[in-house]
């Protein structure tokens, strides 16, 4: 398995194809703003699912929804990002491209919360990252898809998002830690990760 983060692996995809760019036209920003929002938005959003994913009932309703709706591919079942932001943007209303939707699932109801800490972190309004944290879910999951799905292997896709969370830092202070810490005690427990799991877990 590749050492290199999952957030950085896909970030590289994105800056090496057009995504990035196709990203700054669709919220109306330069690119070093987009650069910046998408950088934090990545590692928040592996971060989250790595959390939900954390165990392994939640692990296994991720990885069947990877299968379920995310598995279009590309030629030869690699990543087709060209193919998943036309789809994203253009609206398609798939499953597979429902932004918020896929939000839900993995913030629960404390999407508003990530989408306000986004912003305070890269000085964008909530409105603004609230679109590109829909515009990269669709995205983020189809990456897992072509990474974990085929093989089928939850336990990996656990690990993997696993590393992705500490990385993201999921502690008090943290951008993730404070999406993460839904009673607002400071620290991230136990019945903070109920609250987050449960949406996904009902996929």
């Amino acid at each position: 398995m590749n050492t290199e983060s999952l957030a950085a692996s896909l970030f590289q995809q994105l800056q090496q194809g057009q995504g990035l760019q196709q990203v700054s036209q669709q919220l109306g920003l330069d690119s070093s703003q987009t650069t910046q929002a998408v950088g934090s938005a990545l590692p928040l959003l592996l971060g989250a699912m790595g959390q939900n994913a954390s165990e392994p009932q939640g692990a296994q309703s991720l990885l069947n929804a990877l299968q379920r709706d995310h598995l279009g591919g590309g030629a030869g079942g690699g990543f087709d990002l060209g193919g998943i932001l036309g789809a994203v943007m253009g609206g398609g209303g798939s499953g597979a491209t429902d932004g918020a939707g896929i939000l839900g699932h993995v913030f629960g109801g404390q999407q508003p919360q990530a989408a306000q800490l986004l912003g305070q972190k890269t000085g964008l309004d909530s409105g603004t990252t609230s679109k590109l944290l829909a515009i990269l879910a669709p995205i983020v999951m189809s990456f897992l898809a072509q990474r974990f799905a085929q093989q089928g292997n939850a336990n990996e896709l656990s690990s993997a998002l696993g590393q992705e969370a500490q990385q993201s830092g999921g502690g008090p202070g943290s951008l993730l830690g404070g999406v993460l810490d839904q009673d607002g005690d400071g620290q991230f427990g136990a019945s903070d990760l109920f609250k987050l799991g449960a949406g996904l877990l009902k996929r």
